[in-house]
Formats: C-alpha cells, sequence, structure tokens
C-alpha cells in the first residue's frame, strides 16, 4: 500500500491532528508539505494507506479543519477529497 498525506491550512490544525492521530497509535511522520501541494501551513502529516479509514474517522469527528487527502504515488500527490 502507498502512503495517504494531509495537508492543513493552520499550524494549530496539523498539531491538534498530529496529537489526535499518535493517540489512536497511527504511526505518522510530521514533514513540510510537498511543494506539489499547495496548502496554507507548512507542516503535513503522512500516514500509511492501510490507516486511512480510521484516520479519516478521527478528522471528521474532531472536526479537524484540513485542506485534504492526498495520495502518493511515486513523487506525485492526487487529491482524494477535502
Amino acid at each position: 500500500m502507498g502512503t495517504i498525506l494531509i495537508a492543513f491550512d493552520s499550524t494549530q490544525q496539523a498539531i491538534r491532528a498530529e496529537t489526535l492521530l499518535e493517540y489512536a497509535d497511527i504511526e505518522i511522520d510530521t514533514l513540510p508539505t510537498p511543494k506539489q501541494v499547495t496548502a496554507g501551513c507548512a507542516l503535513s502529516i503522512e500516514f500509511s494507506e492501510d490507516d486511512f479509514s480510521l484516520a479519516k474517522q478521527i478528522i471528521e469527528e474532531q472536526r479537524v479543519e484540513i485542506k485534504g487527502f492526498y495520495r502518493k504515488e511515486g513523487e506525485v500527490y492526487t487529491l482524494l477529497e477535502m
């Protein structure tokens, strides 16, 4: 499976999501937002596509404001949903 990236409009929301996802035992990497992804925040979170359903559920239930979910394929990021 590939990886999923969450992009954010604010650093506050990125840090909030990081805390929530770590609490749910989802293995994440916090990294600079790739230049291919336009977002208002310099931080993004990347995780395994295996955890997408759980991560999406947490983001929605906790009303974390995101720019979108992106699937990473090689060096290409495809918007899945906002």
